[in-house]
């Protein structure tokens, strides 16, 4: 009897060790999955990352971020993939984002527009709602394009026109975007008043020229720049006081008499939870990448000027801007 009672007592303990090591074990291994998963935030990013842009393929905001991706796949060490999601002037893309695991691996890229959601009352989210990652470009090169043979030889002309002729000049735009905000100020700063067409993103703006739906086209030069090659369109001006080195030829808005002056800004933003010290390693690739000649020369393409600022400077920026925007756009 007693032997059994021994047997029983050993065979007790042997259960209690075991659970004691089973219990170590476990703490161990999640131990090392939480070590892991510091590790997996210092060696960022170990996994594709998705870039979702708010626009169609074929416009500047999607021909730009192709070409960042191109170069910060080098970066990172890791495939850039684009995603497109249109709607609601950019806010479907957005809120994408916003909705996405804060890990690092889906990043927005936009531009001015994000702020006018806001302004516009489409949305209640805005730059303030991401963490920012920087801003990589600025486009000065913002124009009023015409087909080669509109009757407007100038901007000053066509204002003109519009004086005397309101509602007549019919100017493509997506209400609520970016290109929007520049025809309320042409608008409020000239006295007259414009047919504005809501036709969609940047490429349906350059379908509708090209189709003669509309007489001028608010775009970035850079895009058309191969329409102004062939002879089919003709810049009226860019937006901007002083003419811009590479497009030097091209005339101001301001020189012609129109006190407009607005430059596009791209930039990068995280959901807000994200770390920062992903962020960081995000951010530093982008500097990088502004930073190297081979892409510069790229970019340069499209007429846009690689333009690093760091999250805080992009902040600064960005409020800015903002703060410009809503007194254009107050009655």
């Amino acid at each position: 009897m007693k032997k059994f009672i021994k047997g029983i007592s050993l065979l007790v303990m042997g259960i209690i060790v075991a659970g004691i090591f089973a219990g170590c074990s476990q703490s161990t291994s999640q131990g090392g999955e939480s070590s892991q998963g510091s590790s997996d935030k210092s060696n960022y990013p170990t996994k594709p990352i998705t870039v979702v842009v708010p626009a169609g393929a074929g416009g500047d905001t999607d021909a730009n971020a192709r070409l960042l991706g191109k170069y910060l796949e080098k970066e990172l060490g890791q495939p850039v993939v684009i995603s497109n999601v249109t709607g609601a002037g950019g806010t479907v893309g957005a809120n994408e984002v916003l909705d996405a695991d804060p890990d690092g691996y889906t990043v927005l890229f936009f531009h001015n527009s994000l702020l006018l959601n806001r302004i516009m009352g489409l949305t209640q989210d805005s730059y303030d709602s991401f963490k920012l990652a920087g801003i990589s470009l600025l486009d000065q090169g913002n124009t009023f394009m015409v087909s080669a043979d509109s009757k407007f030889k100038d901007l000053k002309e066509m204002v003109e026109f519009a004086r005397e002729n309101p509602g007549e000049v019919s100017i493509a735009t997506e209400v609520g975007g970016f290109t929007h905000l520049q025809l309320l100020a042409l608008q409020k700063d000239q006295g007259i008043e414009l047919n504005i067409v809501d036709v969609g993103g940047a490429a349906e703006k350059v379908t509708a020229l090209l189709g003669g739906h509309v007489d001028i086209v608010p775009t970035s030069l850079g895009l058309v720049k191969s329409y102004v090659e062939s002879g089919d369109m003709r810049s009226l001006g860019i937006m901007a006081s002083d003419r811009v080195d590479l497009m030097a030829d091209v005339p101001t808005f301001v020189e012609q008499g129109v006190n407009s002056e607005f430059e596009k800004f791209f930039f990068f933003g995280f959901n807000p939870d994200t770390p920062d010290e992903i962020v960081d390693a995000f951010s530093k690739a982008v500097e990088n990448v502004v930073n190297d000649e081979e892409y510069v020369r790229e970019a340069e393409k499209f007429l846009v000027t690689p333009t690093f600022m760091n999250p805080d400077e992009a902040f600064d920026y960005m409020k800015q801007t903002e703060e410009k925007y809503i007194e254009i756009n107050k009655e």
